[in-house]
């Protein structure tokens, strides 16, 4: 049997505090609207023609498997800075598949965001695919015990 192809996606990001990396990443997961699913973590492919779906649009069934693609990263250093973000490529021709490029470091949004976009449009270098749009998500979080943050491309059904 094959597995159905989605045809939705969502950019979602979260972060948060936790007592340990674990608790952490889990309140972020709940941050960005996850948390109550258990996340498939996909390769970095759009598929054909997915729509956007704001975040409040996405009805993802409490327990499902939910695939996505996504950036987390942690830590226990007091004033360290953590940031996570996500991008997609969108084709120009709609008969094509988008990219999806994830990175997280210890480093402010900004810087983190604009290495992800790159990604995206080496992506598209190296396919020989033209580039219509990025769209991107990101979060920055600075540590005060343990933190967490998580940035995504949920991947759905209509």
């Amino acid at each position: 049997m094959m597995a159905k192809t989605p045809n939705v996606y969502c950019l979602v990001k979260g972060a948060a505090e936790g007592r340990t990396r674990l608790n952490a990443f889990d309140k972020a997961l709940l941050n960005a609207g996850v948390g109550d699913t258990n996340l498939m973590r996909m390769s970095s492919i759009l598929p054909v023609a997915a729509k956007q779906l704001e975040p409040d649009q996405l009805q993802l069934p409490k327990g499902a498997l939910i695939p996505l693609a996504y950036a987390s990263i942690d830590g226990t250093t007091p004033g360290r800075l953590i940031s996570s973000a996500i991008a997609v490529g969108i084709p120009a021709d709609n008969r094509e598949s988008g990219v999806i490029m994830e990175f997280e470091d210890h480093a402010n949004l900004e810087t983190v965001e604009s290495i992800v976009r790159q990604m995206v449009i080496d992506a598209f270098e190296y396919r020989n695919r033209k580039l219509k749009e990025i769209k991107s998500i990101g979060i920055e979080h600075q540590i005060k015990v343990c933190g967490a943050t998580f940035a995504a491309v949920v991947l759905w059904y209509e």
